[in-house]
């Protein structure tokens, strides 16, 4: 069974745009998809440059697919399913996201 874990309110993630929660010990990146519900989580940390930056990154489409680019070295990365577009082998962990009463909330 799924735990939720509450991170912040929906309104403090703006349209278009992404935070960075710690979710036991990992860096998470929450994405909003304009200025719905529709949320994503991956990994915040950036293979490439090695840093936690994903959540500064622009979001997007990409091959039909939402992703976000990388603020470093540019590499997309699929909002989905965390595959970077560019290196097939390398891929982020995704997270379960959901809204509950205007909370966002990650399943642990």
């Amino acid at each position: 069974m799924s735990k939720w874990l509450d991170i912040c309110s929906l309104a403090s993630i703006g349209s278009d745009s992404g935070v960075c929660a710690l979710v036991k010990d990992a860096q998470v990146a929450i994405f909003r998809v304009g200025n719905s519900n529709e949320l994503y989580a991956i990994d915040n940390f950036d293979p490439f440059s090695q840093a936690n930056v994903l959540s500064r990154g622009l979001i997007g489409d990409l091959k039909g697919e939402l992703m976000v680019a990388s603020p470093v070295y540019k590499q997309h990365f699929s909002l989905i399913t965390g595959k970077c577009f560019e290196e097939e082998d390398v891929q982020l962990k995704t997270y379960k996201v959901r809204v509950e009463k205007e909370r966002v909330e990650i399943s642990i």
